[in-house]
């Protein structure tokens, strides 16, 4: 067990989720998002009872949602012995105060959701210590709440992790521990940083895509290793590095931490040596699960998160784009209105010149069209080996 960090027995709970219909939203994505919060609940042990909708110019700055729609939640809270009450969006401390005041069960965001499951996920001391730094920061304006409210709280969703051993701390004991985090992380990043750069000349790979698109079962299977691979959300937290070799080429091939809608900048900040994987690489695959009806947002998602993550760097390095391939994997669950489709048939769709990219369609599970895949890695890879070593041409 890490030092500071306590773990707790998952609990099961009931629970409701709230969301809002604002001008910045349709109806159609506020339900997309309801859907994909009761996923991150149920990965977290939850199971919800009830969702409710709220439509709003935008979210009550006291109460998330209106008066009347928060005393409808407290009835059914009250009636029903809800334990539970995840928001679909960051609340501020004074948002939760209030709201646990009125509702008086256990209030999370979709933030500390986020983070619960990855303090749940962290197996090495690196993921532990990221999650840890998160969880703290995130605590700390929040910290009269949680004060106020977890001595007669028994633990469980949004509440593994540092949360419990903090109770009696104040403010200064937080920020005491937040400092440590972040040298403990720099010096782990440092030792990172000298594993890349001993890796040699070999070109590098990423598996790139949202959060249980099949990143590790591809590379379970193009690396022929065991990684972890699970139906959840987060399944991966720490980055696997395997060498690939494809005909007469190897290469390094990364499987990364799956992106998610908001995934909270204290993650993003806190993975930063997860994430340089990523910025390090010479060569992507993104990873899109085509049976997904939300595949194209999540496209997006992925790509935003990307491009937040290059831009921190490219003060310091030429901003050159990457290649990237396109993997429409799950092809065997894919059910298009128009019926059942051929490969062929998905090539000559719009989503085969997506971006401008390579494109495979495959299934990972049934390891459809995996020998096209292979093949445009392997030219992809050449390609960058070759610009690079143009004197080792006659290995090919």
């Amino acid at each position: 067990m890490q030092e500071g960090h306590v773990t707790v027995d998952a609990v099961e709970e009931n629970c409701v989720l709230v969301g809002v219909i604002t001008q910045d939203i349709t109806e159609e994505q506020a339900h997309e998002y309801l859907d994909e919060l009761e996923f991150l609940a149920e990965t977290a042990g939850a199971t919800t009872m009830r969702k409710f909708l709220q439509k709003l110019p935008m979210a009550n700055p006291k109460t998330f949602v209106g008066t009347g729609k928060i005393e409808e939640i407290r009835e059914y809270i009250k009636e029903n012995d809800i334990e539970l009450a995840i928001f679909d969006d960051e609340l501020s401390p004074s948002q939760l105060r209030n709201i646990e005041r009125i509702l008086e069960c256990k209030v999370l965001d979709r933030n500390i959701l986020i983070l619960d499951i990855f303090a749940s996920r962290a197996r090495t001391s690196h993921a532990k210590t990221q999650v840890e730094l998160a969880q703290l920061q995130y605590m700390l304006p929040r910290l009269t709440r949680m004060w106020t409210h977890l001595e007669r709280q028994k633990g469980g969703i949004g509440l593994r992790g540092p949360g419990e051993s903090q109770i009696e701390t104040d403010r200064r004991i937080i920020q005491t521990r937040i400092a440590l985090m972040k040298e403990k992380l720099k010096d782990i990043d440092k030792q990172m940083a000298v594993q890349r750069s001993n890796r040699g000349e070999l070109v590098r790979v990423a598996l790139v895509g949202y959060t249980n698109v099949g990143k590790s079962t591809l590379m379970n299977l193009l690396s022929k290793s065991e990684v972890f691979a699970e139906n959840k959300l987060f399944a991966t937290l720490d980055t696997t590095v395997r060498k690939v070799v494809i005909e007469n080429l190897p290469f390094l091939l990364t499987d990364t931490v799956g992106f998610i809608r908001k995934l909270p900048h204290q993650l993003v900040e806190s993975f930063k040596s997860t994430l340089d994987e990523v910025r390090e690489a010479d060569l992507l695959i993104h990873v899109l699960d085509i049976s997904h009806p939300n595949f194209e947002d999540h496209y997006l998602v992925v790509n935003e998160t990307l491009a937040e993550i290059t831009a921190k760097d490219a003060a310091n390095k030429e901003n050159i784009e990457k290649p990237v391939i396109l993997v429409f994997n799950k092809i065997d669950a894919y059910q298009p209105e128009e019926g059942d489709m051929s490969l062929e048939e998905l090539k000559k769709t719009w989503m085969s010149k997506m971006n401008n990219t390579q494109c495979v369609f495959i299934s990972a599970e049934n390891k459809d069209n995996i020998e096209e895949l292979k093949s445009v890695i392997y030219e992809e890879v050449k390609r960058i080996f070759q610009v690079r070593y143009p004197y080792h041409h006659f290995l090919f």
